[in-house]
């Protein structure tokens, strides 16, 4: 008998499969338009908060418990959907998605280089979230690109567009790898012009608003080949479908180097005109995400998203809605996890297909064209006045103005015409084509290595440059950088212009200025400041922009004498410390000295220290430096001295001046220290003074990171002692306490207080034990018997520990463990489990709210790549069997559901 594996297959068969696989490919949605497609977009976006000569971003204290805005959001908003959990009924973790594996998402450059720096893990999850998408769409991954820094493109001048394309498309090739299909408009602002510049660059397609449509028609062919236009101007325009922008030069575009559009038919066909394909997003379900509940519930946000659905029996039709992406997460807590679950349940469960706007064009190529209006935005129903007049958006409803707006765009357009001047004319000198170097600067700003900054002036340079020439080479590009920097749409988007975006942006204009006046020696700033008086604020104590600009922007400068002062204090703080510290220098000690050359990096400036030494006479402390700055942006340098003398507590003086020699150097520094054996702080400080003259530095001149560290040093001291007093009362009131508590009657403050700083200096005291001790089993119980102790007694007392560092060390010993339980074989899997179990559970008693996320992520993702695999083959295997039931037990204290697994156990 011949079994089913030998028989023969008839041709019959063979066309039977053929067909079927045929079948399969007509009605798969992915690989042709069938049926409903869903595609959500997030906009995600920050505006460049990086303080302008420090190439970082300080603290800001309304963004508490976080060091800044940026930082903030990411916790709140672009971690979670890169780890979106899917729960179930019991609050276990069933899956983490990745949310931009199923957006369709922009992420603005600004954004995506602070997160590079930041969190590599969230930013390679981006990455691999588009080439997933890409490959199961078909080579059309979810990322588009952004407009660079956000500006409103319709108000820019043309060059200012092209290069703000063209930064947004090289910078999102560098990190996807890939060419953008399409871009995002900041604000979706858009007019004929920016449309021109983006068929010129080669993309494809724009998200746009449907109150930014005019009219559509069907597409012209042979049979209709002049179909009538419907108005469609209130928003009315079918958006289950894309269309096809021509665009018709009603421009004179003839003068224009840049242009690319051909002369206009005389008749109404649009055969032969260029084309942008539009997307517009559904205009009322978009609302509803960012301003009703929809989004706290997949079934209700799944119901929303199928009443758009159109039961006409097209073959195929998009449901496309669009957000900025900090909605799911920062402004609605907790959303990413209803998309999850919308992305995975219940979208399929409706037959819907997730996909991007590059996917579904590949399927469904426009059949409709469409006309926009003129000049419009989507968060101005004034066009983009919003962002130039005083229009009323962005007002909140109250009784301030904007009618600052206007005069800011005039200064800054005014300034950016006089900075063109001065890069055409000292540009020419230094480059082959100086706007062509503009554009590629974004090869630059994305890598400053100096082999890659040789690399870029090669190929622009009219000639070998000098050092000299490579400095202002550089800073002409940087003042264009910042020129383009300035018109960041967010400093006209509120209702005042010295929040801190105006602010900011003003700052911007600032260092352009002052790079404009550094190359070409021309003084910009006192016209500026006459434009800028003419903006006038709302607030009483700036009057207007001029003295905005005074106040807010000019204390905030920043040159090499700062960062020296910022780079002398610190060193008291950092490893520059004498061999041996003696509390008198005489005779041979006087020669108490410590010399180190080393370079070290102050933010974007590289400091090489030439000479340093130090010397301590009592509570005094002086340290003489000789240090050279170079900046790592436009490598300018310069050759400083510099002294420091601490008083003791917070009092310092300091003082800078230009290296003038190494002669000059050492008699200073003789005089200097022996002006310090006299003990004297009066006397040093005179000797300072008549060396460097009057100017001085003290620690409020430090940057702000630096200064805080150092406050809390030298604040140490004070709490400490103020710890063993608190520690103290505690001990000694102990009884008193427990009778209160016992009695239910209010603690005095006082006593309350006590108990709580004494109980959480001694758990964090505990922890950090406990960190330096984790590899020893031993005193690792020892510990962790302490952190329970502590735990009931905070109980008992009602005590809430407020220690955010030891919260902080807590998750990640927590983290560290599970790593190493997963990943070392060679450990004690029993003592190392049960370790694990304890801290997660010592976590709980003692109340401090520690987050398990990233331990939940960690064992996740050796879920079905060890556990799983390691459970299925522990047939007969008692140590496997129990190795696997402790893992999953394990997993079940993470909060992660196993109960799948485990039940096959059982």
């Amino acid at each position: 008998m011949t079994s089913a594996a030998e028989m023969p297959v008839s041709s019959g068969s063979t066309l039977t499969l053929h067909s079927d696989s045929q079948n399969a490919h007509e009605t798969d949605p992915l690989r042709k338009a069938n049926g409903v497609y869903v595609t959500v977009h997030g906009h995600f976006y920050q505006p460049p908060r990086e303080n302008p000569y420090l190439d970082a971003i300080e603290r800001q204290p309304s963004a508490a418990p976080f060091h800044d805005w940026n930082e903030r959001i990411h916790w709140e908003c672009y971690r979670p959907n890169a780890f979106a959990r899917v729960l179930n009924d019991r609050g276990e973790v069933v899956e983490i998605v990745n949310n931009y594996e199923h957006f369709s998402f922009n992420i603005g450059p600004t954004l995506m280089s602070w997160l590079e720096r930041y969190d590599v893990e969230v930013y390679q999850r981006i990455l691999e979230a588009d080439a997933n998408s890409s490959q199961r769409l078909h080579g059309h991954g979810n990322a588009i690109a952004q407009v660079y820094n956000h500006i409103i493109m319709p108000l820019a001048n043309e060059r200012d567009k092209y290069t703000q394309i063209r930064w947004g498309k090289e910078d999102f090739r560098s990190r996807f790898g890939r060419d953008p299909e399409g871009i995002w408009l900041a604000e979706t602002g858009v007019d004929y012009a920016t449309l021109e510049a983006l068929v010129a660059e080669g993309i494809r397609f724009v998200i746009l608003a449907p109150s930014q449509a005019l009219r559509c028609r069907p597409s012209q062919t042979p049979d209709h080949p002049n179909p009538e236009w419907i108005e469609v101007g209130g928003s009315q325009i079918d958006a289950t479908r894309p269309y096809r922008c021509y665009l018709k030069p009603t421009l004179d575009t003839s003068t224009s180097p840049l242009s690319t559009i051909p002369d206009s038919p005389k008749d109404e066909s649009s055969e032969g005109l260029p084309y942008i394909d539009i997307f517009f997003y559904d205009g009322p379900i978009s609302r509803d995400m960012g301003f009703s509940d929809v989004v706290y519930n997949s079934n209700r946000f799944a119901g929303r998203i199928g009443s758009a659905v159109r039961g006409d029996h097209r073959l195929a039709q998009l449901i496309s809605v669009a957000t900025d992406g900090e909605t799911f997460g920062h402004h609605k807590k907790g959303t990413e996890k209803t998309l999850a679950y919308a992305f995975t349940k219940e979208f399929p469960q409706h037959g819907w297909t997730v996909t991007n706007f590059a996917h579904y064009l590949s399927l469904n190529s426009p059949s409709w064209e469409v006309e926009l209006k003129s000049v419009t935005a989507w968060s101005c129903a004034h066009g983009v006045d919003r962002w130039q007049d005083d229009c009323g958006c962005g007002g909140e409803g109250g009784v301030w103005h904007q009618k600052w707006r206007r005069p800011l765009r005039d200064a800054l357009n005014w300034l950016r015409d006089q900075l063109i001047e001065v890069y055409e004319e000292h540009g020419r000198e230094l480059f082959r084509d100086p706007w062509q170097a503009r554009d590629e600067y974004i090869q630059v700003m994305r890598d400053r290595s100096s082999a890659n900054v040789n690399r870029f002036l090669s190929r622009h340079q009219t000639h070998k440059l000098t050092a000299a020439e490579q400095v202002d080479a550089l800073r002409l590009l940087e003042m264009q950088r910042h020129a383009l920097l300035m018109f960041t749409s967010c400093g006209w988007f509120f209702e005042e212009i010295s929040r801190p975006e105006g602010t900011q942006i003003l700052r911007y204009a600032a260092r352009a200025l002052e790079l404009a006046g550094e190359v070409a020696g021309v003084q910009l700033e006192k016209g500026f400041l006459k434009h800028l008086g003419l903006a006038p604020s709302n607030v009483d104590s700036f009057k207007h922009g001029a003295e905005i600009y005074r106040q807010l922007v000019l204390t905030a400068q920043v040159g090499f004498k700062q960062v020296a002062a910022h780079y002398a204090i610190s060193s008291l703080f950092t490893n520059h410390k004498p061999a041996e510290t003696r509390n008198s220098l005489s005779g041979k000690d006087a020669g108490d000295k410590h010399h180190h050359p080393s370079q070290k990096r102050v933010y974007c400036y590289a400091a090489n220290e030439l000479d340093y030494q130090l010397q301590r006479m009592g509570s005094l402390t002086l340290a003489v430096g000789n240090l050279k700055l170079v900046s790592e942006i436009t490598w300018e340098s310069e050759h400083l001295v510099f002294a420091v003398l601490h008083l003791g507590g917070w009092d310092f003086h300091c003082c800078i001046q230009q290296f003038t020699g190494r002669r000059d150097y050492s008699q200073l520094k003789e005089k200097l220290f022996g002006a310090l054996q006299q003990a004297s702080a009066a006397h040093t400080i005179l000797a300072m003074t008549q060396l460097f003259g009057e100017d001085t530095f003290s620690l409020e001149n430090l940057f702000a990171e630096e200064r805080h560290r150092i406050m809390r040093l030298l604040s140490q001291e004070t709490l400490t002692r103020l710890g063993q007093l608190y520690t103290q009362a505690y001990r000694d009131n102990y009884g008193v306490l427990m009778a209160f508590h016992r009695d239910e009657i209010a603690v005095p403050q006082e006593l309350q207080v006590a108990a709580e700083i004494a109980l959480g200096h001694r758990c964090l005291m505990t922890l950090r034990s406990l960190e330096q001790d984790i590899s020893d089993p031993q005193k690792s119980w020892n510990h962790i018997v302490e952190l329970e102790a502590i735990a009931t007694e905070a109980k008992h007392l009602r005590c809430q520990l407020n220690i955010p560092d030891g919260k902080q060390m807590l998750e990640q010993l927590i983290a560290r463990s599970l790593w190493q339980l997963l990943h070392d074989a060679n450990g004690s899997f029993n003592a190392e489990i049960q370790l694990l179990e304890r801290l997660i559970d010592v976590g709980d008693q003692l109340n401090i709210h520690i987050s398990l996320h990233r331990s939940q992520e960690l064992y996740f993702s050796s879920l079905h790549s060890q556990i799983i695999p390691l459970c299925n083959t522990t047939l007969g295997n008692e140590e496997d069997t129990h190795q696997c039931r402790q893992l999953l037990k394990l997993g079940k204290k993470l909060a992660v559901d196993v109960s799948m697994i485990s039940n096959q156990l059982t």
